[in-house]
């Protein structure tokens, strides 16, 4: 069921590409809908780079950002903690609240707490303690309280301790593929020289921008997002048999149980576009 009032979006990462690698396609999504998305990277993006880094690399990242949003019509935003050393502080978690409290979104995206960069770790605690904190008129009394929380949840990742992820939902994200690559290419030093970098392959990466998104492309199904057959039993009971054996791309999220549920009618607002 579509809402009739524009959702509202907002997905607190730890660096400026975080938002497009984890849900870039439930963006695109939102937006194609006419929906608000906001992408926030909590670190400056400081650190991400093998050669390139403080001031000098936070504002390509900065400017990459913004590209990447802008190409599906959404907003970006970089907080300016440290990258490399963000921790779960009270400066943290008052930044997260007065955020959801001031974009006052539908739905809340943020990393898993046992994710293996410390960064995505801290703002996913950070997340998890705002939650509730939210609704608190004392707490950040500058910033006006909300009544309830949003609904919110974790990205997918690959870790499995102290637990896997147990995902609560499950979307086909291939009709978007060629616009999420086309989001990803836009952070040209993350996706064509730092993960390269960290992957010893970092010769392979070509040079004219064609080559590049082929490439890019053949990166993500291969190797950067392989997460349709860890979930293939939620995609099957998703999509059913006929379309959920045939899924190569998805993206998944884990609702969190310190903020408002995903009762049928928050899944059927927030997730309008999967089968019922």
């Amino acid at each position: 069921m579509m809402s009739t009032e524009p959702l509202r979006l907002l997905i607190l990462g730890a660096h400026p590409d975080d938002a497009e690698y984890h849900a870039g396609g439930l963006a695109i999504k939102y937006r194609r809908a006419g929906h608000v998305v906001k992408m926030v990277s909590a670190t400056d993006g400081g650190a991400g780079h093998y050669a390139l880094s403080g001031t000098e690399l936070s504002m390509i990242r900065k400017r990459e950002a913004e590209r990447s949003a802008a190409s599906i019509g959404a907003n970006s935003e970089l907080w300016r903690f440290p990258d490399g050393r963000l921790e779960p502080t009270l400066e943290l978690r008052e930044r997260v609240i007065r955020e959801i409290r001031t974009f006052r979104p539908d739905l809340v995206l943020t990393h898993r707490t046992c994710d293996y960069h410390p960064d995505h770790r801290a703002i996913g605690q950070a997340v998890q303690d705002a939650s509730y904190m939210v609704t608190v008129p004392s707490i950040c009394p500058d910033t006006p309280i909300l009544r309830c929380d949003p609904v919110v949840a974790t990205m997918n990742d690959r870790f499995t301790r102290p637990v896997p992820m147990r995902p609560d939902v499950v979307i086909d994200v291939t009709d978007e593929f060629a616009d999420l690559i086309a989001m990803c290419a836009c952070h040209e030093s993350q996706f064509f020289d730092w993960l390269p970098y960290n992957q010893q392959c970092l010769h392979e990466v070509p040079r004219e921008p064609g080559d590049r998104l082929r490439w890019l492309t053949r990166e993500f199904v291969t190797h950067i997002r392989p997460y349709a057959d860890r979930f293939r039993e939620e995609l099957l009971r998703a999509y059913g048999t006929e379309r959920g054996s045939t899924i190569q791309l998805c993206e998944a999220f884990e609702v969190s149980e310190y903020a408002a549920p995903l009762d049928e009618a928050a899944r059927a607002k927030l997730f309008w576009f999967l089968p019922t």
